[in-house]
């Protein structure tokens, strides 16, 4: 029995399948990009590298991260989603197994700043916003949401497990977990991931029209579809809102958190272990808040959600530096700052198709993702140098935290009137 034939028989749609192999992704990459905050010290101490050095690598891997991203969104329109997921996951392997062999800056640099960094921007947020605007109409923010929850549940999986290994065997034993991990994933995606429903003789989840809603597939060249997306979206002051408000959300977790949290509890004697856990719970909120908002942004002005988000985490933020000392203050923290970690990431995907419409969602979403990983970036050489030059990461949590309160004033501006509003074409 062909597999169109046995989906025809049953109720269950596949689109869920293509939405649970996204999530498996999307995990194991969330579990790479957290290992820079469990490797950090220990690669200081190995090597005697300062933490601006480490933090310059860990930049260039968020940059790449994000410029990557864009460029992606067209690779998964011309060569399919199947293909490419498999390349980089191959491409990621390989780069986080020769991780365990450098000796040098340079190395670290290559090796985890451009491979690992490339590897992981082709599965990145917009691999998320593109199935989901592909195979679902009803239930999008919800699957937006699960597939954004990935991110908390990469953390959840991995930190304590990396640390413990980091701890009992060393970071080089932690680096070949990752890895092999990476290619347990990619026979799965080889037999079981489609690219689009009509593939497999099915409309998107919700489609009960006769006609397709899929689009045609663009010829164009991919590199220059891709910037001529951006050139067109930067004369929307809707871009320049979505891109900018998603690059403090970058500089307040990917590029501050998830590198220097751990350094930073070290720092006032908390166990790298323990350290770690901490970040999984935060995980765990995180999973419930944004699955939480997957589901609101369906239903609430994504506006209004994005003002609350950022203004939470602004004064969770602010709260940070002053609750090391106490059990009680951080687990307040974790919680309050959890709960909205990328909670950010359903409002603004719906915000970006509604503005561009679904057609060219993926690649404009690649931009925005860019621009939060800049911000990203940006805040982790930032946060590492002023923690070289005073010795505290104080300055950083107080400075992310304001920037993020002036944030959640400056989404309310994003424009939300479907006519005043036009779709940009390209």
């Amino acid at each position: 029995m062909s597999l169109r034939s046995f989906l025809a028989r049953r109720s269950f749609h596949y689109a869920w399948v293509v939405a649970f192999l996204t999530f498996l992704t999307l995990l194991i990459a969330a579990g790479i990009r957290a290992t820079p905050g469990v490797f950090m010290v220990p690669l200081e101490q190995e090597f005697r590298w300062s933490r601006a050095t480490i933090s310059l690598t860990v930049s260039v891997n968020l940059v790449l991260y994000g410029l990557i991203g864009p460029f992606a969104a067209t690779l998964y329109e011309r060569f399919g989603i199947r293909r490419t997921m498999v390349f980089a996951l191959a491409f990621l392997g390989v780069g986080l197994g020769l991780t365990t062999l450098i000796s040098q800056p340079w190395q670290l640099l290559l090796l985890w700043g451009v491979v690992v960094g490339s590897g992981t921007g082709v599965i990145a947020l917009v691999l998320g916003a593109i199935v989901a605007n592909r195979w679902f109409i009803e239930r999008r923010g919800l699957v937006i949401g699960i597939l954004t929850a990935s991110t908390a549940t990469g953390q959840l999986v991995f930190l304590p497990l990396l640390a413990s290994i980091v701890e009992r065997f060393g970071w080089r034993n932690a680096a070949l977990t990752i890895a092999g991990a990476t290619f347990l994933i990619i026979p799965f995606i080889a037999l079981l991931m489609r690219d689009k429903p009509s593939q497999i003789g099915l409309r998107p989840l919700g489609n009960i029209s006769e006609d397709s809603l899929e689009l045609p597939e663009s010829q164009d060249n991919p590199i220059t579809n891709t910037i001529n997306a951006l050139k067109l979206g930067m004369r929307k002051p809707d871009f320049w809102l979505l891109a900018g408000s998603f690059f403090v959300c970058g500089a307040s977790t990917n590029g501050l958190i998830s590198t220097h949290l751990i350094p930073a509890c070290i720092d006032h004697g908390i166990p790298q272990v323990q350290a770690a856990s901490l970040l999984a719970v935060m995980g765990i909120f995180d999973f419930v808040g944004t699955i939480a908002s997957g589901w609101l942004s369906d239903r609430w002005n994504n506006r209004y959600l994005l003002c609350g988000y950022y203004g939470l985490r602004g004064l969770s933020l602010i709260f940070l530096p002053f609750s090391f000392d106490s059990f009680h203050g951080l687990s307040i923290f974790a919680i309050f700052y959890g709960l909205d970690w990328i909670a950010t990431v359903p409002p603004t995907v719906r915000l970006t198709t509604e503005v561009f419409g679904a057609r060219k969602a993926g690649v404009m979403f690649g931009w925005i993702v860019a621009a939060h990983q800049i911000g990203a970036a940006t805040a982790t050489l930032i946060a590492g140098a002023l923690h070289t030059e005073l010795g505290t990461y104080l300055h950083a949590f107080i400075l992310s935290g304001i920037l993020c309160i002036i944030t959640a004033l400056l989404v309310l501006r994003i424009d939300q009137n479907p006519n005043s509003r036009k779709i940009i074409t390209f």
